[in-house]
């Protein structure tokens, strides 16, 4: 298969998650061999960094890639949308030091993507195949894992659980690439309202609101507490009693949190830098070991393992 890359430019802009900014990103073509690169183009000399898995600096509630000229955070859902509609080479410009969330899924990204369309390149697109090898990543103490086996086509099962009412175990799966848009595309990030506290003290989720992520309100706290997160995050104050999703958009799946682990798994792997011919298993991924997965397949690769 020959490499791809985007028609034309496109451009959509949103708050970013983290900073609360109002921000644009642009999505240009790229010539053959070019892969993934950001450029932030509100700093002087408008830097560039290889969207890579070692350039990955941070991974709590999100990727962030940097290096001594620039950092930009949030990159997963955009990245994913480009591998997923396989989209070899592209430039993006950003004005920002994240993304915007938009809806907290990918389809906005994979919507314009197809609406713009994509243009065949001359040169031919190298798949990473691990024939005779297993990849394993793990980390004991949070019970997660990533294992990459070798296999014809690239698939992902998923499974995550959490010590919630709401959300204890759930699965999805992805059989092809091709099925990104209809099942995992629209999925939503998450969060616990027993973590925002956390995250706001740390400067975290400054755009949060209850459209562009599932919240999940499991554990009571008081309604005092309950109505400060609320007008700390310009919201509709809600009855502390009532548990339950209280975000303003219902689930779109019953296991919509798992896709979206699913759909962070495709964004980071796309920091490999190639596309991916095996099955991944995960169990409670996250930025972190996804990016340590990354890492490990990145360090594999040697000219026998084109295809």
């Amino acid at each position: 298969m020959n490499q791809r890359t985007l028609s034309k430019s496109f451009s959509l802009q949103g708050k970013g998650l983290h900073t609360g900014l109002d921000i644009r990103i642009t999505f240009h073509p790229a010539p053959e061999d070019h892969g993934y690169k950001i450029r932030r183009v509100d700093l002087q000399g408008s830097p560039v960094i290889d969207a890579l898995a070692e350039n990955v600096i941070a991974t709590e509630r999100g990727t962030v890639l940097g290096d001594y000229r620039l950092q930009v955070s949030t990159v997963e859902h955009a990245l994913a949308a480009l591998y997923a509609c396989e989209i070899d080479n592209c430039l993006i410009d950003v004005d920002a030091p994240e993304f915007p969330i938009l809806d907290g899924s990918a389809i906005h990204f994979v919507s314009k993507i197809k609406e713009v369309g994509v243009t065949r390149q001359n040169a031919i697109r190298k798949y990473i195949s691990f024939k005779r090898k297993k990849i394993r990543v793990s980390d004991k103490e949070k019970g997660s894992s990533l294992l990459l086996l070798p296999d014809e086509k690239f698939s992902i099962e998923n499974r995550i659980a959490y010590d919630s009412k709401l959300l204890k175990q759930q699965q999805a799966s992805l059989g092809d690439l091709s099925l990104f848009t209809k099942e995992i595309a629209s999925a939503r990030t998450f969060v616990f309202v027993r973590e925002i506290e956390h995250l706001l003290y740390n400067d975290l989720i400054k755009g949060g609101d209850l459209d562009n992520a599932i919240v999940i309100y499991d554990q009571p706290i008081p309604q005092d507490g309950y109505d400060r997160l609320a007008d700390k995050m310009n919201v509709k104050r809600k009855d502390a009693s009532k548990l339950g999703y209280i975000m303003n958009k219902p689930l779109l799946y019953a296991n919509e949190p798992a896709r979206h682990k699913l759909l962070d798994i495709i964004g980071d792997i796309a920091l490999v830098g190639y596309f991916i011919k095996g099955k991944i298993i995960a169990n409670c991924p996250g930025h972190r070991i996804n990016n340590l997965f990354a890492r490990a397949i990145r360090e594999k690769i040697k000219e026998p393992v084109f295809c």
